[in-house]
């Protein structure tokens, strides 16, 4: 495996900071690394996260509210997502099972 960039690992950290059943965007986790402009490069990083079940990277999303893009498919991004937040409210988990 390649060795991680230090800006993939400030991303990462980032990313796994965000809670369960919540998302944030490509933009916002560029702040957070303090690379405001570097918003296609956080994507870059997300596509190559070798970490999937540790940085949930599906937690991202597009700064126009859309699921954007997820390297095991969008459909799986949204369920994820939809799970996660159905986590959150105990009466929607009976819905999905």
């Amino acid at each position: 495996m390649k060795a991680l960039t230090l800006f993939e690992k400030k991303v990462y950290t980032v990313v796994k900071s965000i809670p369960v059943g919540e998302t944030r965007t490509y933009a916002w986790v560029a702040r957070k690394v303090g690379r405001p402009r570097a918003v296609r490069a956080v994507g870059t990083a997300l596509r190559k996260n070798p970490f999937t079940l540790i940085v949930p990277c599906h937690r991202v999303v597009r700064s126009d509210g859309s699921i954007g893009r997820y390297a095991l498919g969008a459909d799986l991004k949204k369920r994820l997502l939809e799970i996660e937040y159905a986590g959150r409210d105990k009466r929607k988990v009976k819905k999905i099972r």
